[in-house]
């Protein structure tokens, strides 16, 4: 079994190290520069975590379907909101809100010394979970719980990630922010921009607005 397993991680043709090597080069022409963030994306083998059906996809800079109304990412804004929340910084303790299938988690993982995640969808937390095993990601811990509220008990966090749009940015995430510590959120409905949310001080944030972003909304409650 081990050795199924490290063949399907290493891929073949539309999954092989030469179209993972070229989504590199175009993360790179897309203005992804943190050579930390890329090799630790090059680590990661993205189409272990969509269906056998769209591995071919995998490497392609397009969001990708995962079940339940959620999507993976596209490698790009994987690239971009790890870059951003990074800072070129070691990171110490992240929270990720939205795990879906657990490929930015494993991305972080490779970026902080400790990474907590939260999904409101059972099904995902248990795909995830068997993902990230697989990959050996031993710094993360997986949570079944609504996002909106973070992880309070493990405040603070020096970097926030949230993988879904938000209608306004949550208070509970903003308390939990380090100071020092930065947070990255789409906010809106219709229109998504992409945020980036700065702990100053223990009263004090700063608000930048970076650009357009899509994503799936983030929901309430769990499933």
């Amino acid at each position: 079994m081990a050795i199924l397993r490290s063949a399907t991680q290493t891929g073949i043709g539309m999954t092989s190290q030469r179209t993972r090597d070229r989504m590199l080069v175009r993360l790179r022409e897309q203005g992804v520069l943190d050579e930390v963030v890329l090799s630790a994306i090059a680590a990661i083998p993205r189409h272990i975590f969509v269906d056998e059906a769209l591995s071919i996809r995998a490497y392609e800079d397009v969001s990708l379907p995962i079940g339940y109304g959620q999507t993976i990412s596209q490698p790009y804004i994987v690239g971009r909101m790890s870059e951003i929340l990074r800072n070129g910084s070691n990171l110490k303790k992240v929270l990720e809100i939205g795990t879906g299938c657990g490929y930015q988690t494993a991305v972080l993982s490779k970026l902080a010394k400790e990474v907590y995640s939260v999904e409101r969808i059972r099904p995902l937390v248990m795909k995830a979970r068997e993902h990230l095993r697989d990959l050996k990601c031993t710094n993360v811990k997986l949570g079944h719980a609504d996002g909106n509220m973070g992880l309070a008990e493990l405040a603070p966090f020096d970097g926030i990630i949230v993988t879904a749009a938000a209608s306004h940015i949550p208070q509970d995430l903003l308390d939990q922010l380090a100071v020092g510590g930065r947070l990255v959120i789409p906010v809106g409905t219709e229109e998504q921009i992409l945020h980036l949310v700065e702990r100053l001080s223990e009263d004090d944030y700063r608000t930048s607005k970076l650009e357009a972003v899509k994503f799936v909304p983030l929901l309430g409650g769990t499933q």
